[in-house]
Formats: C-alpha cells, sequence, structure tokens
C-alpha cells in the first residue's frame, strides 16, 4: 500500500473480528516497526507489552479499566481484539542518556527538558504500529488507561516502576464498526492549524 493511502485510511478502529488472530509474522512487524520510531540522544527508552493469549488480555481488562472488566458500551468492540500492546516509556533511561559523556547534562535534572520526550519518542513507535496495522489490513485503536487504574494494571503484570504506560494499542482484523460521534466535529484543514512564517 502506497504510505500517502496508508495515512489517509489510518482510523481508531474500535471492533474486531476475535475468530482471527494476529499471524506472528505482522507480530513481529508491528514491533520492528515500532523501535524504528526517533528517539532523542538514540535511547529508545520505550518497553512493551504484548498480550496476545485470551488469559493475558482479560486480565488487562480487569486491571486497566474504570469498572474494573471492560463492559462499557465503547469497549465492547474492542474486547474482541486479539492482540493488546501496551507502550511505556522510561524517564530514567532518558536522564541516564544525557548524563553520558557525550552529553554531559550529569545532574539528570528534568529541568533541562523543556518537554518530556520519553513520552513523545513513545507515542512516536506508537503510532507506527497504527500504521503499520492499517498497511497490514488491519484496525487499531490507541486509548488511555484511566490513571486510577494504573496500581491495578502495574500489579497485573508485574510492570516495573520506571516504567509507565502511556496508553494501550488494541490490534486486528476490523468487524462492523460505528462511527464515533467525535468525527462530526469534522477535520480541521491545513489553513486552520497552519502559520507560515509567523504565527501573527
Amino acid at each position: 500500500m502506497e504510505f500517502a493511502e496508508v495515512v489517509r485510511r489510518r482510523r481508531m478502529v474500535r471492533n474486531y473480528d476475535p475468530d482471527r488472530p494476529v499471524p506472528p509474522g505482522v507480530v513481529d512487524r508491528l514491533l520492528d516497526h515500532a523501535i524504528r520510531a526517533p528517539s532523542a540522544g538514540f535511547t529508545q527508552g520505550w518497553g512493551f507489552l504484548v498480550l496476545e493469549e485470551s488469559a493475558d488480555r482479560e486480565r488487562f481488562w480487569a486491571a486497566a479499566t474504570p469498572g474494573g472488566g471492560g463492559r462499557e458500551r465503547w469497549l465492547a468492540g474492542m474486547r474482541r481484539a486479539p492482540l493488546i500492546v501496551v507502550p511505556h516509556a522510561n524517564e530514567s533511561a532518558y536522564l541516564r542518556r544525557y548524563a553520558e559523556s557525550d552529553k554531559g547534562w550529569t545532574d539528570q535534572s528534568t529541568d533541562r527538558w523543556p518537554v518530556p520526550y520519553w513520552y513523545v519518542d513513545t507515542g512516536f513507535a506508537s503510532l507506527l504500529m497504527l500504521l503499520t496495522a492499517v498497511d497490514e489490513g488491519l484496525g487499531a485503536c490507541f486509548f488511555g488507561i484511566p490513571p486510577q487504574r494504573l496500581a491495578a494494571y502495574r500489579e497485573a503484570f508485574g510492570v516495573p516502576a520506571e516504567f509507565r504506560p502511556i496508553g494501550a494499542v488494541t490490534i486486528g482484523y476490523p468487524a462492523p464498526d460505528h462511527r464515533s460521534p467525535s468525527l462530526r466535529r469534522g477535520r480541521r484543514g491545513v489553513d486552520d492549524v497552519v502559520r507560515r512564517g509567523r504565527w501573527s
């Protein structure tokens, strides 16, 4: 598929065919593309939890959703996804990397960072998974884990303290889906969001 078509066809898919698992080779490509994302100082301070087994996915929904099971209406189709990937950012990896001799920020202070690039970079990696899913004929959806469920999620999967999930990605073959009501807002045009030369 041409890249322009991949970008044009990318959308958040919220319903999946539960009887069609994602082939192992495709899972490998999703992850291989994710780790090719850019990262500040080539830190690559991310980690991905891959949940393919039914019991692992059920444990995720029980731990990471507000009702403790993902039974909410908007999650009904998401729960059918045969694959969940949880991308994590590791702030301390960036602080250590920038304390190395070629960077020299030995104080490891977050005050030096105008933006928390550990989250930005892990977001880049997540977007590459979303685009790869489209290229492979799959659907995917990025969504957040509520703050009040983070402790339960960490405990359920033994996630080390230095890794923070930035969200989760469901992946699978799309099933008939309802359009998100949010789409009624319409996509803002280039002229609505771009300033050339100066802001005002």
